[in-house]
């Protein structure tokens, strides 16, 4: 049983691998001017189509919104009764059906027409009549799906994904699509988050371990255990003179210094690593992740200490 199932997904796996390496040598012009018609498209890229497709189709749709184009999916047959409000003069329409014949999209094909939109077609059929009505035809054609019986929309649902993607991805990059414009569209995420984060949105301000420079580094030891930040700060807010770490405290240990007598000033950190508060959270993880620690201490452009930025906060 185990053995048949697992043979029956290598099976499947080979198809889906002989679908993308026949899709992508179908490509050709068509999919470099559709991708030319999206960016320079004002208005929306709403995308359609029915059963499987449609699923397909929804998640396009959302990708694109995500990564910079302005998307929206509409149902056909919802289209007819309403919907196809959504839709504005000049708009660009991608229209998936492998069949290219769906009875629900070719209702609508008149009424695309009048409202002068741009079409895309997605089908495994080019001489199909949605194929044809369309400006630019995307071929998504398969020898077979990898159901058993031919049936099931399977390689076929595959090659509509994998092509709406492509068609995201090569927009990110004809738009310069970052990092942050990715935030911008996530919010909610952690990703978002830390791309739209400032440090002194998260920074801890209050109880800041102090000491001062002739303090012993035992008595430093206490503040630094006190803060459970892995650091003390030497001086005061107005004047930071130097930081010293747990790692100091270790070094000092293995060559057998007396804490008790050794002053701070004699083992801290003069130069120690600083953010200004304005600054990003990812510039931040970035600064700490790349010198190998997990504090920066934050100064204002006076100098002066406004808090402390962990990176594992």
């Amino acid at each position: 049983m185990t053995s048949d199932a697992n043979a029956t997904a290598q099976q499947l796996f080979a198809a889906y691998r002989d679908a993308i390496s026949g899709l992508s040598g179908n490509l050709g012009d068509a999919f470099d001017k559709a991708v030319e018609m999206m960016r320079d498209n004002a208005g929306h890229v709403v995308v359609s189509g029915i059963g499987k497709s449609g699923i397909i189709g929804r998640k396009i749709s959302a990708t694109l919104a995500s990564t910079g184009t302005p998307s929206l999916f509409m149902h056909p047959a919802d289209a007819s009764h309403g919907d196809l409000g959504m839709v504005r003069h000049g708009d660009v329409v991608l229209l998936i059906s492998y069949s290219g014949t769906t009875d629900e999209i070719v209702h609508l094909l008149p009424a695309f027409e009048r409202m002068q939109t741009r079409l895309i077609a997605m089908t495994g059929n080019p001489d199909s009549v949605i194929a044809r009505k369309a400006e630019i035809s995307l071929d998504i054609s398969v020898d077979r799906e990898a159901c058993p019986l031919n049936l099931a929309p399977t390689t076929s649902s595959l090659n509509s994904l994998v092509l709406g993607d492509a068609l995201a991805v090569a927009l990110m990059q004809a738009r310069g699509f970052a990092e942050r414009d990715f935030a911008a569209t996530h919010p909610g995420g952690a990703l978002g988050q830390r791309l739209l984060t400032r440090v002194g949105d998260k920074m801890r301000q209050k109880n800041l371990p102090f000491v001062a420079p002739d303090a012993s580094v035992q008595d430093a030891l206490i503040t630094m255990t006190e803060g459970r930040l892995g650091l003390a700060l030497v001086g005061e807010k107005t004047r930071l003179l130097g930081v010293i770490t747990d790692g100091d405290l270790r070094r000092l240990l293995v060559k057998g210094a007396d804490l008790a007598t050794t002053p701070v000033s004699a083992v801290a950190t003069s130069a120690p690593l600083t953010v200004k508060p304005d600054s990003m959270m990812a510039d931040a993880e970035a600064k700490m992740l790349e010198a190998r620690v997990q504090c920066l201490v934050v100064v204002n452009a006076k100098g002066h200490v406004e808090g402390i930025i962990q990176i594992y906060e």
